[in-house]
């Protein structure tokens, strides 16, 4: 598809001077005369690149907000600024503003359109980048076997064919955003958009801006995430952080199916389905005033809960190996080998959960040890816990022997079984012990057997 470019100019000679220049480069163009023929091509299609003009019909200050305007609805979107009437103010202003470069009146043809080429590259690279990332997100799977991960990977195959409400509970880090990527890659509306608000992440004071939009006074529209995700599906992650006067406003939408944007005066009517998240315990967040209970119920219609990768211990190894072979493509090195039943790695309580052990593999794979000492070494010191560690083995030196063998046996089997995700049979053949021997240790050491 060839490179669009938007021109906004009401000089219809340099317009026409711009059209040809940038037409025999090789590029697509669209033309406005004014503010709001600007407005309609921008909220019609967002080009590419935009050339705007400071000064058009409506003021002295036209080119600067549709420069904001089409930042609002991409920030990637290079915009260069031309003016006949330019200062050291209005160039710093638009700089400020976003535009990618200001440039005065009379301008030289070829330094233009250098500006040009550089704009459509940037704003190429950044394409490139997002739809690697995508792709990059969207090829990852739900690795595991644990009996909390499998239940997980059939309730996404039950529920992506559904338009029903998803709630996913979790700590940070343990995949709720990649779940709710595979619903919207499972469902019909896997052609549409999927767009993600972080409720964490946002100003107090910017919650209804960012969900419903605003329409300003000089008729420009902001778009917000409903509209932006209209057809598709919004994943609101830490839901339990938007205030509780936005959470009423949210309730409204899901009852109405529609809202006003701010300061606008009519409906907006969305198709959208809502995916919510959070780390918190929202049912204790309700009991606590903190969030509205009435809002729960309605966002709570099929609930999913991971759990912390620390209870998960027998998806670790394959979560090793495949970090180690997804990552090593992506450098493009030799396949890191890594010792799956390194102690440190099924011990360790893994608080930043399956993004904690992703980022690690990755480590490993830019210092690329080259002896499996130097990928433990890092392992090790990657991990390190250092209070624990020493109150561990301050722990175990100040007590007799038979406790010391009793507290190393328990901690043992404790790990054993739940790598083998409670399998007495499977840990008995790794440890190497009679089925019914170790039924009889695990009785005396005080272990309950997993279900």
């Amino acid at each position: 598809m060839a490179t669009e470019i938007l021109i906004i100019d009401d000089n219809p000679d340099i317009r026409n001077i711009l059209n040809d220049l940038i037409v025999d480069s090789g590029y697509k163009t669209r033309l406005a005369a004014n503010y709001n023929q600007a407005l309609n091509e921008i909220d019609k299609k967002l080009p590419d690149v935009a050339i705007i003009d400071v000064k058009l019909d409506k003021g002295d200050n036209d080119g600067i907000e549709l420069l904001s305007h089409i930042k609002s609805k991409n920030k990637d979107v290079p915009v260069i600024i031309i003016s006949g009437h330019a200062n050291i103010e209005m160039a710093v202003k638009s700089l400020r503003y976003g535009a990618f470069e200001f440039i005065e009146k009379p301008f030289d043809q070829n330094r233009l359109l250098n500006f040009v080429n550089r704009a459509v590259e940037n704003f190429n690279l950044k394409s490139k980048n997002k739809e690697f990332e995508n792709k990059l997100f969207y090829s990852y799977d739900l690795i595991g076997d644990s009996l909390n991960m499998n239940e997980i990977k059939e309730q996404i195959k039950k529920i992506s064919v559904l338009d029903t409400r998803v709630f996913i509970n979790g700590p940070t880090g343990s995949g709720k955003e990649l779940i709710a990527r595979k619903i919207h890659k499972q469902s019909k509306r896997n052609k549409s958009p999927f767009v993600i608000l972080n409720g964490a992440l946002l100003d107090a004071n910017k919650y209804e801006l960012e969900l419903f939009g605003e329409e300003k006074a000089n008729g420009s529209i902001s778009y917000g995430a409903l509209e932006k995700a209209n057809g598709g599906i919004l994943l609101i992650d830490e839901i339990s952080e938007i205030p509780l006067d936005t959470q009423s406003k949210i309730l409204r939408v899901l009852i109405d199916q529609k809202f006003k944007r701010i300061n606008g005066d009519h409906d907006i009517k969305v198709d959208v389905r809502l995916i919510c998240s959070s780390t918190k315990d929202i049912k204790n967040e309700c009991d606590k005033g903190r969030f509205r209970e009435d809002l729960f119920h309605r966002l709570n219609v099929f609930e999913i809960n991971i759990d912390p990768l620390s209870k998960r211990i027998s998806d670790i190894p394959l979560l090793i190996d495949y970090f180690s072979e997804k990552i090593s493509s992506n450098y493009n090195i030799k396949k890191l080998e890594i010792n799956s039943d390194n102690s440190y790695l099924l011990n360790y309580n893994w608080p930043g959960n399956v993004r904690e052990l992703r980022n690690l593999i990755e480590r490993i794979a830019i210092l690329q040890p080259d002896t499996k000492e130097k990928v433990s070494n890092i392992i090790k010191e990657s991990l390190k816990t250092s209070d624990n560690q020493d109150l561990t083995k301050e722990t175990s030196l100040s007590v007799p022997l038979k406790e010391a063998r009793e507290n190393f046996e328990k901690e043992y089997l404790t790990t054993q079984l739940r790598k083998f995700n409670g399998n007495i049979s499977k840990t008995a053949d790794f440890i190497g012990m009679e089925r019914s021997a170790l039924h009889r240790k695990l009785k005396v050491l005080g272990i309950k057997e997993l279900n």
